[in-house]
């Protein structure tokens, strides 16, 4: 039996396909290369938005729809979250959540039995400890995506993901350091560490994330570490100092802020305002060298008014950040913003939108040009269709250099790089040292 993985959502998500995928490996199954040869496809599902709830349910009805004779695992955030709206797609025969994802491999063979459909969705209770979930090794890129923690307790008021992951849950020290330290005989010289709500690693064990990166910074064959999405309310002065001794951590943060606007991040239940905001930024900036911010950006929120989103957009150029993801806000059913006073019609979002990320746009390209003339060591990947090699400096700008610097594959190596000049959301340079 061939099995073809599909992901919605986060790298969190793609760290969790990657270890399911390794699962019906040991059980005995195979992977599929292409949706036509595969006898199920496995969906990993994603439920930040209901835009990515309609393009879940189109896909299992395209699936259904050119291969119906194909078994369709449906796991992950979405089913989680509405066990009952999960229940009800047809098209879906094994039906899990978010929980005990090493059982899927024996779903799957129970269903196998006699084809009856199978709705198997466990609801979170308190105090669950961190699923034993670890990869060795991925087929998609050169850094190693490691996830150390998962669910969140802060109920931000857009957000359903408490629903959908449930509270904090942290992966035990030893298990993180056994896992990189794997990844690091297989060859990988940098790892990414996520979680769902990554801040808060270690509430539930009296440790710090800062205790993490230190036990992973200290593995040796490791050169790089690099953190997902950080909440600003958590970084104290003494964390950053720590961090700053740390030579492997990469100089780059990306810091959700959602929006420069106090009365707005108060409507949020984000806990923080912007000057606190600030303050964080400065900090990481004043201990790391060249360091790099990154943020995501949302508008339209719940009563946001045109006076609100132009104190946010002045905010976040003040800020300066070197890349931002834009988004307009998706009225989530069950969180309590769905339900405010105020909802922005989709027009305004679009244009709000359009209008910040024009200026985010500015804010990136004086972020490249003001890497032009630095010197720093790159991680090369794959090249791409341009032929030309590319990799990322430790603050994460993308670095692509002629085709004439070199005669040898440079993936998964280390090289000093001048940057000469910017390029199509790049930088470029060239070799000067390894």
């Amino acid at each position: 039996m061939k099995i073809y993985f599909i992901t919605f959502g986060c790298k969190v998500n793609l760290y969790e396909t990657e270890n399911i995928k390794q699962n019906f490996s040991a059980g005995g199954y195979d992977t599929a290369a292409s949706e036509a040869e595969a006898d199920a496809f496995l969906i990993n599902s994603c439920t930040v938005t209901e835009s990515s709830d309609k393009k879940l349910k189109k896909e299992i009805r395209r699936l259904k729809r050119m291969y119906p004779d194909t078994i369709v695992i449906l796991t992950g955030c979405f089913p989680q979250a509405f066990a009952d709206k999960a229940a009800a797609l047809s098209g879906a025969d094994i039906v899990t959540g978010t929980k005990d994802r090493a059982a899927l491999p024996d779903l799957f063979s129970r269903f196998l039995e006699d084809r009856r459909r199978m709705l198997s969705v466990i609801p979170y209770q308190r105090n669950e400890s961190f699923e034993n979930m670890a990869n060795t090794g991925y087929d998609f890129n050169t850094r190693a995506f490691v996830k150390i923690q998962d669910g969140c307790n802060m109920f931000c008021s857009y957000c359903i993901i408490p629903h959908s992951r449930g509270g904090f849950r942290s992966k035990p020290l030893e298990d993180i350091v056994s896992e990189v330290s794997a990844l690091a005989e297989a060859g990988y010289k940098e790892v990414v560490l996520t979680g769902i709500n990554l801040s808060f690693y270690g509430v539930d064990l009296g440790l710090r994330l800062v205790d993490a990166i230190e036990s992973v910074c200290g593995i040796d064959g490791i050169e790089r570490v690099r953190l997902g999405s950080i909440e600003p309310e958590v970084i104290s002065d003494t964390d950053v100092k720590r961090l700053a001794e740390q030579k492997k951590l990469c100089s780059q943060f990306h810091l959700s802020l959602q929006s420069g606007c106090g009365k707005t991040l108060k409507a949020m239940n984000r806990r923080y305002d912007p000057a606190q905001y600030e303050s964080i930024v400065n900090l990481l900036r004043t201990n790391f060298d060249n360091c790099s911010i990154t943020t995501d950006i949302m508008v339209g929120f719940p009563g946001e008014t045109d006076g609100d989103f132009a104190e946010s957009i002045r905010f976040a150029e003040t800020i300066g950040f070197a890349k931002a993801h834009i988004f307009a806000y998706s009225r989530r059913k069950g969180t309590p913003a769905a339900e405010m006073a105020g909802q922005i019609p989709e027009a305004v979002k679009r244009s709000r939108a359009a209008e910040m990320a024009k200026t985010m746009n500015k804010c990136r390209e004086r972020f490249l040009q003001s890497q032009v003339g630095t010197v720093a060591p790159v991680l090369f990947e794959r090249e791409k269709n341009d032929g030309m090699p590319h990799g990322y400096t430790p603050n994460y700008t993308q670095v692509k250099i002629s085709k004439k610097n070199h005669n040898i594959s440079l993936r998964n190596s280390i090289f000093y790089v001048k940057i000469i000049g910017i390029g199509n959301d790049c930088c470029l340079g060239e070799i000067i040292a390894q």
